[in-house]
């Protein structure tokens, strides 16, 4: 009988992770990651009143009255994780290396989905989908939902024009059945036409209607009352798939650099120890929440 010869290869099969290039089109507030805990972004009070052919002097003079809003710095932690010294001789691929870009790729998504359930606004700044009744597809979701179809895009733009949002840097972030189901509501020369505009250096997969489109498998998640929901948020039947509208100085990114913890040979666990931390936080800018919109799977009966 034939010995039977085991062969690995050098190559590891590792998890996969959303995109998240969608990040960077926020004002940029990095610089302060590590001054302190609190953000406080001002608020500008209201503009002085103007008058056409003033007959009434001295005229009246007021102050302004600035606010602000704020937001918190958190930290995200990734558990230890042990590199047996065995397995550095044993295995076929390079597990540290393969562990570290994992484990660094799973902290980024981790912070991207707490990003989107920052920016996402409340039930004031929320419209529905019109299209046809689709299966809901979140984790946990039941019954049908309305698809996205451009007449809703068209509608966030009127919203955004009505409140005098710039044209340029509006982004539009769609999940992937969400992206899906726009494209099959466009009709062939839509479709050319908007594909044409893509930018992928820049993450961006068509412009429609003022509004850079990216996607990522999962976007916003809200609850039936239409309040935002986090992704580490136990699932519910009732649960609503969301697409996220801002422009990019209408939400705040803080994000810090991804510090590496390691002790090799730690002598406990015959191997070495590495995890990861990252400061992050954000928020919408403006306390009115203009420039930030979400468009929510509407629930069918």
């Amino acid at each position: 009988m034939a010995i039977q010869k085991e062969i690995w290869t050098r190559a590891i099969v590792e998890g996969l992770f959303a995109s998240n290039s969608f990040l960077s089109k926020a004002f940029n507030a990095d610089e302060y990651v590590e001054a302190g805990k609190i953000v406080h972004i001002p608020q500008a009070g209201v503009a002085s009143n103007v008058v056409k052919n003033r007959t009434t002097l001295p005229a009246t003079v007021k102050q302004r009255t600035d606010t602000d809003v704020s937001f918190e710095l958190n930290k995200f932690t990734t558990d230890p994780v042990l590199i047996d010294d065995a397995e550095k001789v044993e295995l076929s691929y390079d597990k540290r290396e393969s562990v570290l870009r994992q484990d660094k790729l799973a902290l980024y998504d981790a912070v991207a989905k707490d990003f989107i359930f920052s920016w996402s606004p409340g039930s004031e700044r929320v419209i529905e989908t019109t299209g046809e009744a689709v299966e809901a597809y979140t984790p946990s979701a039941t019954g049908k939902r309305k698809a996205i179809v451009k007449g809703d895009v068209l509608t966030l733009m009127t919203k955004f024009n009505n409140e005098n949002i710039p044209q340029e840097g509006r982004y539009l972030l769609l999940d992937a059945m969400m992206y899906s189901q726009l494209l099959n509501s466009l009709t062939a020369n839509e479709n050319s036409a908007f594909l044409a505009s893509a930018d992928a250096q820049n993450g961006v997969l068509g412009k429609l209607f003022s509004f850079n489109v990216m996607m990522r498998s999962r976007s916003a998640l809200y609850t039936t009352a239409k309040a935002p929901k986090a992704w580490s948020a136990s699932g519910e039947a009732t649960d609503l798939a969301a697409a996220l509208a801002w422009h990019d100085q209408s939400v705040c990114r803080a994000l810090g650099e991804v510090k590496v913890f390691e002790q090799e040979k730690a002598p406990d666990y015959y191997g070495d120890l590495y995890s990861f931390l990252v400061r992050a936080g954000g928020r919408i800018m403006r306390s009115d929440n203009a420039g930030v919109m979400a468009l929510v799977g509407a629930a069918t009966e």
